[in-house]
This record gives C-alpha cells, sequence and structure tokens, in this order.
C-alpha cells in the first residue's frame, strides 16, 4: 500500500510527465491558475520573454544558492573553530597540571579502599597546602626569603584528609594539626633526589620527600586509605580565590594577625587574593593562637567556598569558568590518577553531589606530646574518627547511621540489582578446621529463603579468607547472597572459570553462627568529642578571633583585638 504522506509529491510529479505547464509568478501577472496565465505566447517575438524571464529567475536562485553555500562555510569554520578551541583549551589545562605517583619513592602501599555491599568505594582525598618558598612569587607572598632566599623544600602546613562517602551521599573533611608528632617512613622523592631513612618528627615535614611521602606519612598516621592528593602552595590559594571572586568570611571580633598581617574590622568580609591567603595562614588571629585555631578557621573559609560553588550561577559564567579551570590546574600538584582535567571534573562532580548540610569538617583531636609541650600527639579518641572515616560513616548525625539520601540510593541500586534467593544456589566448602561449618551455613541459607539445591563440601584445604566466587553473570546473585550473610563486598572474588556459579568457602575468620562477624561500627560520638565537628551549611558561623595575647606589635604583646586598634594607620586586608 502507497503511504499517503507520499502522495501529494507523487501527484504533483506525475502532473509534470503529463505535460500540465508549471504556474509562472511575475509582477503583475493574472491570478494563479487563471486562463489569462496560461495563455499560449504570441508569433511576434514573444518567445524571447519567457527567455528573459527565466533568466531573470535564475539570477536570484544563483545568488540564493551562494548566499547558503557562504552560510554553509561560515557555520562549518565556525563549528571547527569552536571545536578547535574547545581542544586546545583542553589541551591547555592538561599541560598546566602537574602530576606524580601517589606512592612515588615510598615503596609501600597508601591503603585500599573497602566497597559496599553494592560495590561502590569512598573516595579518600589528602589536601596539602605547601608553605614552600620556592619560587619569587610564593617568596613574596609568604615572606622569610629575605635571609634564605629562594627555598627548595616545603612543609604541610595544612592537611586535610576529605572522605566523600562509596553512596557520595555525606562527607568528612579532617584536619591534621601541622604541630603533630608521629613516624615519617623512609621515603626519596624521586623528582628532586632528596630522602630519609625515616625519623619521628612533625607531619608536616613529611613533604620534604616530596607529595607521595606525605600520603605515606598520614596513612600510616592514621590507617585511612589515601587514594589521591592535591597539593597547594600560596600563590595558588591567591589565584583560586581571585578565580571564584572573592569568599566570603565573618570574624567575631576585630582582628590583626601581625604574622600573617590578616587585619579586618568585626563582621563580614570578601576575601580575595593576598586576603583570602592571610586568613587561611592566620594561626595566630583565631582559637587559642595555635595550629588548632587555624583549622578551624580554614574550615569556616572552605565552607564558604563550597557554598558559593554549590550557589546558583556561580558556574554558568564561561569566562568565569576559564579563570577557575586556569587557577586551578596551574596552582595544583596531584598524583597521576588525577592528572587530567576529566579526572578531576569527575572529582568534583563527585563532590557536587553531596550537600552543604551532609559535610563535616572535623579536627584531629589532640593532646600536648608528653616530651615537647610545644608539640601535640593524637587523643585517644582519635582513633574513633579514624575508624568513622576508613569504614566510611556518616558525621552528620551523632547515631552515625546513613542519611536519608545514603538510604533511599542504597534501596534504588538494591531493588535494580535484586535477584530472588529462591533462584540462588551456593555452594558451601568448609576451609576451618570446625566439623560441621558448612552444613551449619547452608542450612542458614536455605531457611532465609535460598534454592534448596544449595550444596555442601569441603575446601581444598584451611584457609584464613572468607571468600564468596562467582562465575560470569551470577554477581548480583553473589551480592544478594553476601548481604543474607553479612559477608562483606570485599570478600566477593570474580570466577576465572567459565560456567561456574557461587561457590562459598568458609575461613578461619569465621568460625562460628551463620552471620559473618562484621567488624563493630566506631563510636560516632567520641569521633565528634572535641573535633570542633561543623556542617559546611552553617553560613552565620563566625570565625573566634583569640582572646588571648598571641600577637606582637612594636614589640609589645597584645591580643588581636588590641593589635587591630593599635594599628589604626594600617590598612585593612579587606573593606
Amino acid at each position: 500500500m502507497t503511504d499517503l504522506g507520499d502522495a501529494p509529491a507523487g501527484n504533483a510529479t506525475r502532473s509534470h510527465a503529463r505535460g500540465v505547464p508549471r504556474q509562472r509568478h511575475t509582477s503583475g501577472s493574472a491570478t494563479s491558475g487563471s486562463a489569462t496565465s496560461r495563455s499560449a505566447p504570441s508569433r511576434t517575438g514573444s518567445r524571447a520573454r519567457p527567455k528573459a524571464g527565466a533568466g531573470r529567475r535564475a539570477l536570484p536562485l544563483r545568488r540564493g544558492r551562494r548566499i547558503l553555500r557562504t552560510a554553509a562555510i561560515s557555520l562549518s569554520v565556525l563549528v571547527l573553530a569552536t571545536a578547535g578551541g574547545g581542544w586546545w583549551f583542553y589541551e591547555h589545562l592538561n599541560g598546566n597540571l602537574h602530576s606524580v605517583p601517589l606512592t612515588d619513592g615510598t615503596g609501600d602501599s597508601a591503603g585500599k579502599e573497602k566497597a559496599d555491599s553494592f560495590g561502590r568505594t569512598p573516595i579518600n582525598l589528602l589536601v596539602m597546602g605547601s608553605d614552600g618558598r620556592t619560587n619569587a612569587s610564593d617568596c613574596k607572598l609568604g615572606g622569610g626569603c629575605s635571609r634564605t632566599g629562594v627555598q627548595s623544600g616545603s612543609n604541610a602546613d595544612v592537611e586535610m584528609v576529605m572522605h566523600i562517602s562509596a553512596d557520595r551521599s555525606n562527607a568528612t573533611v579532617m584536619s591534621i594539626p601541622r604541630d603533630t608528632v608521629t613516624t615519617v617512613p623512609a621515603c626519596k622523592d624521586t623528582e628532586t633526589g632528596v630522602s630519609t631513612n625515616g625519623y619521628t618528627g612533625m607531619v608536616n615535614s613529611a613533604l620534604q620527600y616530596g607529595p607521595a611521602c606525605q600520603v605515606a606519612t598520614v596513612h600510616r598516621l592514621t590507617g585511612i586509605p589515601i587514594d589521591h592528593f592535591v597539593k597547594l602552595d600560596f600563590s595558588g590559594v591567591v589565584k583560586m580565590s581571585d578565580a571564584v571572586g572573592g569568599v566570603s568570611a565573618c570574624v567575631d571580633k576585630d582582628v590583626y594577625d601581625t604574622y600573617s598581617h590578616l587585619k579586618l574590622a568585626q563582621g563580614t568580609h570578601t576575601l580575595k587574593g593576598v586576603a583570602a591567603l592571610e586568613f587561611v595562614r592566620s594561626r595566630h588571629g583565631f582559637g587559642d593562637g595555635s595550629d588548632l585555631g587555624r583549622t578551624y578557621s580554614q574550615h569556616l573559609f572552605l565552607s564558604s567556598m563550597i557554598r558559593k560553588f554549590k550557589s546558583a550561577g556561580t558556574l554558568t559564567d564561561p569566562t568565569a569558568v576559564y579563570r577557575l579551570a586556569d587557577a586551578a590546574t596551574k596552582a595544583l600538584t596531584v598524583d597521576t590518577g588525577l592528572g587530567t582535567v576529566g579526572k578531576l571534573i569527575g572529582l568534583a562532580a563527585d563532590v557536587d553531589k553531596v550537600p552543604a548540610k551532609r559535610i563535616t569538617f572535623t579536627t584531629m583531636q589532640t593532646a600536648p606530646d608528653p616530651h615537647d609541650s610545644n608539640r601535640l600527639v593524637p587523643a585517644a579518641t582519635a582513633q574513633s574518627l579514624f575508624d568513622t572515616i576508613a569504614n566510611d560513616q556518616s558525621l552528620t548525625s551523632s547515631s552515625g547511621e546513613k542519611t536519608a539520601a545514603a538510604s533511599a540510593t542504597a534501596k534504588a541500586t538494591a531493588t535494580a540489582s535484586a535477584v530472588p534467593a529462591a533462584q540462588i544456589v551456593v555452594t558451601v566448602e568448609n576451609g576451618t578446621t570446625v566439623t560441621g561449618r558448612a552444613s551449619a551455613v547452608a542450612t542458614a541459607l536455605i531457611d532465609k529463603g535460598f534454592s534448596s539445591g544449595t550444596t555442601t563440601g569441603n575446601a581444598a584445604g584451611t584457609t584464613s579468607t572468607t571468600t564468596l566466587t562467582y562465575g560470569s553473570g551470577h554477581k548480583a546473585e553473589a551480592q544478594t547472597a553476601a548481604k543474607a550473610l553479612g559477608l562483606p563486598s570485599s570478600r566477593l572474588k570474580p570466577s576465572a572459570a567459565s560456567g561456574t556459579g557461587l561457590t562459598l568457602v568458609i575461613g578461619t575468620d569465621w568460625t562460628s553462627g551463620t552471620a559473618y562477624p562484621a567488624a563493630a561500627p566506631a563510636d560516632t560520638k567520641a569521633a565528634t568529642a572535641n573535633a570542633h565537628a561543623e556542617t559546611a551549611d552553617q553560613s552565620k558561623t563566625c570565625a573566634k578571633v583569640s582572646p588571648y595575647k598571641t600577637v606582637s606589635l612594636n614589640g609589645v604583646a597584645m591580643t588581636p583585638t588590641q593589635a587591630y586598634r593599635a594599628a589604626a594607620g594600617t590598612k585593612d586586608s579587606a573593606p
């Protein structure tokens, strides 16, 4: 059957084939289709007129085609130019980045993340702020080079472990005070050749042997796996704060830190460039005048920056986006796992998924070093904080329960991948020295609704670790079985053999009971005790100016507020 939609075109074609003349439209012609318009031409040279008329019609047609060709070429050039510019921009940003391997020169592992029951893994990122005066720009900003000149080494005066949960519903940012004493492992900076056999010293000093050494030191101190690192220097802070148009920050009193040169009147200010650097570097202006007070003000600064990124319209201006991307890539040293713009964009997208009210800023709990009152050591409660991060527990509630967003995500994932237990057959093998272990677990599975075809047997030998292997196409079944047994996803292993189903080998880490012995969750109340925990949505919080005589002006010790009033002739850092 002929498609009726094509009928008009087909009819027109047949009309021309039968010799029906086309209608001609010229100025002053009769109405289309009238007898006059179809009258035969006269013999007295009238045949030339139609040719002339045809010529007049052909000129606009050729001109129209030329215009269309020109437009098409212009559009093609525009597309190519835009695409070329985008490629140049991407390559330019990639060229800005400097990257080194995560464990370069350490001969050690930075740990491995534990996947959740759906195979998703969290991200732990070590953020380092370098105090290095390794170029003229940083010497000018950081000072101190008048005596020493441009230096070759640097310390990590800012250290934060940023944890993004496996389900991207919450995040924790934990600061490690620079005065903390710990063990620095044997390291070698492969770029400079500077090395150490290991020592006990301040945690921030590890950066002298390369960023990978700082990663290894933090991992050894906390036990937290570190997946990536980002290092930023003085000039980087200035460039980044300028690129975002400034960051809003509040101080609860007048403050003048004569060391970092931060000078602000009580209230809220927009900090750009050098003022932003002065704020995040100030350790004498806030809290008790120590590095602890500095970590608190840095949290407020970063919280404000996060809120600005998440606010509507901040990243919709292409020029602003270019400035930010160009500044960020020039300012950062990253591990090779983040060594491309695409990977950095992926990380930024993961952070953006977390609501500001679910991003918790904390500071590692510390106690005075018994050997040096000017130094710190981790407090006993710090282990709980380390464990909450390593075990992917949220700090956004006192109970440590997952957020509503996390529960919804988990439920959706479970629904999408769930396989009915009745359809799942498991081969259970005893890899322990305890008689009847396979039968006990197999019976428990059948009682939970798994297939009665579930069988038991003995493993090839004793094994220390319980594993659940699965063949191709059986991963969802393995996840269902693991969930029923309380088995962590780290115990799930794909099988190299084709056509295999599920085989559970019970190891000596599970010698009793029918539920895998899960590690007790960390006490989140203990984790946040004295950790100065605040969430990134707290926009009205002001930095607490130190009430102690932590600064000096003209050789006289005074509080930062007293110094502000005494230095009336010194210009404020920001209006």
